[in-house]
């Protein structure tokens, strides 16, 4: 039998994991919020389904029947992780599940004023969504610890890669290059995402948590000012992140609030991983 993926949120990350597994073979099943307005996912031969936090599959058993990999990118609602608890112990019956994967985020590990954090550090959130992604990541944690399901856990840094990067936000006159002191945190291209969920899949290791970010975390308004000058435009002025903090959404806030310098070392010592793109210059240079 062909392996099968099934993805709880087939979005950016989890479309590009499918596509690469799919080119081998996989058969590939997932769910959207709204299956109507992505026809395009079904039109790959993918199986999608309907799910939302509050609304479960109608029919677990024939919507993951025969799969053998099971992926979830959705983020955890307030009170809990939407799978979870809406599929949890029917999740936990999977005997025959070879791989399960859950897409958190380094925000777990808080802030750390520029300090080094590795999957062995304490998860001290400082934010709300921090927060909740610790509960999600034990909630998935607690199936491989009560009944055995090969749950792996991915910490991912901000993503970028096509589509969703910084020449786009130039691009789009969206840029802004708001500075604060000591101020960094990690990325990782989309394409590293993919290599290392494939690693993971061939070498699984059930309850290991990785880190995935890339080799040179950098203050973001570098990172704005770099890609201004690989199109070949002005940057935009630079400001006080203290100036224009009330002016920026909960979402950035998150962001600005923490720094930190996360490690790599695991997926490259122990799953193999040689980052195609170990830094933002490299990873825009590519985009471009």
């Amino acid at each position: 039998m062909k392996n099968k993926l099934f993805c709880f949120g087939l979005g950016y990350t989890a479309r590009a994991l499918a596509d690469r597994l799919s080119s081998d073979g996989w058969r590939i099943a997932g769910t959207r919020r709204d299956v109507d307005a992505h026809r395009a996912i079904s039109d790959r031969g993918w199986e999608v389904f309907p799910f939302d936090e509050g609304r479960p599959l109608e029919d677990f058993a024939g919507a993951l029947a025969g799969s053998t990999h099971l992926l979830s990118s959705v983020p955890p609602g307030e009170a809990a992780d939407p799978i979870i608890a809406a599929h949890g112990a029917d999740i936990a019956g999977m005997a025959d599940l070879q791989w399960a994967g859950y897409l958190s985020t380094t925000g777990v590990y808080g802030d750390r004023e520029g300090g080094e954090v590795d999957e062995s550090s304490d998860r001290i959130p400082a934010s709300e969504r921090g927060r909740r992604r610790v509960m999600a990541e034990d909630a998935w944690l607690n199936l491989w610890k009560e009944h055995g399901i090969p749950v792996h856990i991915f910490r991912l840094a901000g993503i970028y890669g096509p589509g969703r990067n910084a020449l786009e936000t130039v691009r789009q006159g969206r840029a802004r290059r708001i500075h604060r002191p000591g101020q960094v945190f990690g990325r990782i291209h989309l394409d590293d995402i993919v290599q290392t969920l494939t690693a993971s899949i061939e070498h699984p290791n059930p309850g290991a948590a990785y880190n995935l970010a890339d080799d040179e975390p950098a203050p973001p308004d570098v990172v704005i000012a770099h890609a201004c000058e690989l199109l070949g435009v002005e940057a935009p002025p630079l400001q006080d992140f203290d100036a224009v903090k009330a002016s920026l959404s909960p979402m950035a806030l998150s962001f600005y609030g923490e720094s930190k310098r996360v490690s790599n070392r695991r997926i490259k010592e122990e799953l193999g991983v040689r980052l195609k793109w170990p830094t933002y210059r490299e990873g825009l240079k590519g985009l471009l």
